[in-house]
């Protein structure tokens, strides 16, 4: 080994041995979220990390950039992890920054480069703002700095940048800080970026310069927020075709199995187009990792002639594991060029997959099959800690086996084509037929706790199989992974489900829909009750998404928001003291943001429909708030049972406990059923009854 070889080595054994520290240099404009991500990972990381803010910097006052590099080096002789929290939008404001890396500390740029109408939107709004920048200047502070916007490059000093330019992005990003663990490292370079020379959003820009009147000191508020809802883009907003079922695929058997390209083309063309003629509203993507790429060429041209949509279908250059962190195209399932074994190596695409997804991917696939068959495929759910899905979205690979050519490999088809196009559609065929029963379980869990309809998808929004019909997300079937972490759950949460939390996190926007707005709890009707009176308190702090979130730490919202759920119930009593209540959490819920059900035990309504909905509010998947509540006091968190087969139970009214076989049986029988509630639901408040009901009660 050479002196300079061993230096690196010797160096590389250092570094993973201390850990490295991370100085994360914020880049965007006012409103653009830097302080929420600070927050946001902070929260939830293993690592511990510093938040430098100038505008706070001196005992909650204004300070200097002077002030903010000292912490910063004071913080880092601690061995702790620096967010810089500044505008910093030009290389000259960075550049004393980046100077704080060195040999055990890299220095990462976070780029939230969202639209200006979002920022300037979010500024004029806001209340409180540490450094006071809010109201109608707002806007014309933001304008201002965005035109001398400097994108950050890697030729500054910087071993990696993340350009995030819209919500998901700033997600994936929160998410992928958020999992490093004290000696765990990222890939260096330049994530997400689109256009490096890009300066000023030109969205926004024409309605800027109409208002920046100079004999306006003021803007007016309402003005600029008219102009922002009506405001369009001429670049379509990359968040819109995150929500689209996006499947990409390598082209099957033409590599290593040596299939005729002509042949594979025109097979990929006919299966194509068979399945955007028959699916709405999905994309496929062809990948491949050369532009030279001959399949590519002759499917693109072949796809053209048959006039097929290329929003629906087209081609990419990429390699299919790194799609949307160094190509910005967003796919939630990739097909994977597997051997029949099942296993990682062999080269090509099947290496390549297995190795970015790492080992849990291997063991996914074992739970569902030990080998496969030409023309065949298999359907494995990536684990929610796989890297492939932390980094990528990526939430499902489908195994495919094509026909061999290739005298080296088994199962050689000598050159009978005949039989290796008929395995080749098949297999295509099963891969489409496979992603098309993925998109049909999530819109299936779209059925699930929906609670605005201004939340779902246009696809969504005739379907009336409402919140409880669904509730457990289909990773939670048995054979599937879920990712537990001390004893928490991590869960992808698919954009309709962010529902409640997009209501918590910004309740303003959804003035008319909540009935409270407090600091710590939102309180909304269930668009869909399950009886005369049901209702949510939504929780408003980050990271608390279920009850498998929730520690010791927590327990005060939880009492805050049972006071809270107490005060609503006994508002219905007063109103009506025949209603008798509970106040409970769903042990899986199916939408995203921590929030109890106070719900009427009269269970008289419409929407209470099948065997899910009932059983959700009345077996053991429903856990009372004053139980929760006793537990994680003692025990610093939840014990969570097998909850699957608690919405399969049989139909048991909730007072006499007799059984009846469909639910328009059993809701004739509990109109009329006066038995009293079974006793353990009398003790410890876990009824809310009027005073009078109570004293019959006892």
């Amino acid at each position: 080994m050479d002196v300079e070889s061993q230096r690196t080595a010797e160096g590389r054994e250092e570094r993973n041995r201390n850990g490295l520290c991370l100085v994360v240099i914020l880049v965007g404009a006012p409103g653009s979220g830097k302080s929420t991500f600070c927050e946001a990972v902070i929260k939830s990381a293993s690592r511990p990390w510093v938040r430098i803010c100038q505008d706070i910097i001196r005992n909650g006052k204004g300070g200097t950039k002077a002030q903010c590099i000292n912490n910063a080096i004071n913080a880092l002789k601690e061995r702790k992890n620096v967010f810089i929290d500044r505008c910093n939008l030009d290389r000259e404001q960075r550049s004393e920054f980046v100077k704080l890396g060195g040999p055990q500390i890299e220095v990462h740029a976070v780029v939230l480069d969202l639209p200006a109408k979002t920022c300037i939107s979010r500024s004029i709004k806001r209340t409180g703002h540490e450094g006071h920048l809010q109201g109608g200047k707002a806007a014309q502070v933001v304008n201002r700095m965005l035109q001398k916007k400097e994108l950050p490059k890697l030729s500054e000093g910087f071993s990696r940048i993340t350009v995030c330019q819209n919500e998901i992005d700033v997600q994936t990003a929160v998410n992928t800080y958020s999992v490093l663990g004290p000696f765990d490292s990222l890939p260096s370079g330049s994530f997400g970026q689109r256009n490096s020379e890009a300066k000023i959003q030109l969205g926004i820009m024409k309605f800027l310069k109409k208002v920046e009147d100079p004999t306006s000191a003021e803007l007016d508020k309402n003005k600029i927020e008219d102009s922002l809802s009506t405001e369009t883009t001429r670049e379509r907003d990359p968040s819109c075709i995150h929500d689209v079922p996006t499947l990409a695929f390598p082209s099957i058997s033409t590599a290593d199995f040596q299939f005729n390209y002509e042949m594979a083309a025109d097979i990929i063309v006919e299966k194509v187009e068979e399945f955007v003629n028959k699916i709405d509203n999905a994309r496929l993507v062809l990948v491949d990792l050369s532009h030279g790429s001959k399949i590519l060429s002759l499917t693109k041209v072949k796809a053209e002639k048959k006039n097929i949509n290329s929003n629906r279908f087209f081609t990419f250059v990429g390699d299919i594991t790194r799609l949307y962190s160094c190509g910005g195209l967003h796919c939630n399932v990739i097909a994977n060029a597997a051997n029949w074994r099942l296993k990682p190596g062999g080269g090509g695409v099947n290496a390549a997959i297995f190795g970015a997804a790492g080992p849990v991917l291997e063991a996914a696939t074992k739970e569902r099959a030990k080998s496969l068959n030409p023309g065949k495929t298999v359907v494995v759910p990536l684990p929610t800690t796989s890297p492939l899905f932390v980094r990528e979205g990526i939430t499902h690979v489908i195994h495919v086996l094509g026909p061999n050519m290739n005298p080296q490999r088994p199962n050689c088809l000598n050159n009978d084509y005949i039989k290796g196009c008929e395995i080749l559609r098949e297999a295509y065929t099963s891969l489409f037929e496979g992603f098309a029963s993925i998109m049909k379980a999530d819109h299936k869990n779209k059925g699930g706790e929906s609670v605005y309809d201004s939340e779902r998808t246009k696809k969504n929004k005739g379907n009336k199989d409402e919140f409880g019909s669904d509730v457990v997300d289909n990773r939670n079937k048995k054979g599937s992974s879920r990712a537990q972490a001390d004893g928490g759950m991590v869960k992808p949460w698919s954009s309709w489900a962010q529902a409640l939390y997009k209501i918590a996190m910004n309740p303003e926007k959804h003035k008319n829909d909540l009935i409270e707005i407090l600091e710590d709890a939102v309180v909304v009707n269930d668009i869909y009750p399950k009886a005369q009176r049901h209702l949510l308190v939504l929780a408003r702090s980050e990271g608390l998404d279920c009850l498998m979130d929730v520690r010791e730490e927590h327990i005060q919202l939880l009492r805050t928001m049972h006071a809270i759920g107490l005060k609503w119930a006994e508002k219905f009593l007063h109103d009506d003291p025949s209603l008798a209540f509970r106040l409970g959490y769903h042990l899986a819920p199916s939408m995203r943001q921590l929030h109890l059900h106070v719900i009427s035990q009269d269970f008289n309504s419409n929407h209470l429909k099948n065997k899910k909905h009932w059983n959700s509010f009345n077996s053991a998947f429903f856990r009372d708030s004053v139980d929760v509540i006793d537990e994680i006091s003692k025990y610093g968190k939840l014990s969570l049972k097998d909850y699957d087969k608690l919405l399969s139970m049989e139909l048991r009214c909730h007072r006499c406990r007799s059984a009846h076989p469909n639910i328009p049986r059993l809701k004739s029988h509990i109109s009329n059923c006066r038995a009293p509630f079974p006793a353990p639901l009398l003790e410890s408040g876990r009824l809310v009854v009027a005073q009078s009901q109570a004293a019959i009660d006892s």
